[in-house]
């Protein structure tokens, strides 16, 4: 379900995130930093799904990186890339909600690929969105959650993102 919605053409085509490798995967770790920030304080059944759920995006990635043409050679040491880049953003990321919108579409502006002024339109969007995501996960059973079943918020006054697994 996170990865459905981290695709959705509205990330893309509505709120300007870059179409890109680096666009779809920031897009991507912003959506599993939602889910992960809900399991992180639930006890160690939410905490053993949050190390599943991290699991299988490091799983996910390299199946990626395969798909693109990294040779077997170069997968570990874009791993090791990828999830430095993963932790750090998701500790820019708990930081920056702690202090508010802004400060998460600040993070989001320093982390969006491509053009300054996009990216900040951008970035504002992506933070509320953001922010809607984790008081929307806040509302939703672990039990839930745990079933695949996960209700995003809507983008753009659409109910675009509404869905369950």
């Amino acid at each position: 379900m996170i990865v459905a919605q981290a695709r959705l053409p509205v990330f893309y085509q509505g709120l300007g995130v870059p179409d890109t490798l680096e666009g779809r995967f920031l897009v991507l770790s912003l959506h599993l930093f939602a889910v992960l920030q809900r399991l992180k304080a639930q006890g160690a059944q939410a905490l053993a799904l949050a190390q599943e759920l991290t699991d299988r995006f490091s799983a996910d990635m390299e199946t990626v990186l395969r798909e693109i043409g990294v040779g077997d050679l170069g997968v570990p040491k874009k791993m090791r890339r990828l999830a430095t880049a993963s932790a750090s953003l998701w500790d820019a990321f708990e930081r920056a909600e702690k202090a508010g919108e802004e400060a998460v579409a600040g993070v989001l502006a320093g982390a969006l690929p491509g053009d300054q002024a996009l990216g900040e339109a951008a970035s504002t969007r992506l933070a509320h969105y953001l922010m809607e995501a984790v008081r929307e996960f806040e509302t939703q059973s672990l039990a839930s959650l745990s079933a695949g079943e996960v209700r995003f918020p809507g983008i753009i006054g659409t109910e675009t993102g509404r869905g369950s697994a």
